[in-house]
């Protein structure tokens, strides 16, 4: 994670979001109240969407075995109907 100050955050604003966006790497800002974290709108998403199967019962255990499952065992995607 980047760590900046807000006077230099303002200065550089739209090099260090663009940093952000590009290499998905979190910017912390620190003001005299406190600190805030920047992320891509790619990452915030990536971080909501995992937070919400973290969420629905059982789909931790689902989401382990089919890492664990050898690719012999998979189903070849052309034979998947959509």
């Amino acid at each position: 994670m980047i760590a900046t100050n807000v006077t230099s955050f303002r200065k550089n604003i739209f090099a260090m979001l663009e940093q952000t966006i590009k290499y998905n790497e979190p910017l912390s800002v620190s003001t005299k109240s406190g600190s805030v974290v920047v992320l891509s709108e790619e990452d915030y998403r990536g971080l909501t969407e995992s937070l919400y199967l973290s969420s629905v019962p059982g789909m931790k255990e689902k989401l382990i075995d089919g890492k664990n499952t050898p690719l012999n065992d998979c189903v070849p995607e052309s034979e998947i109907e959509w």
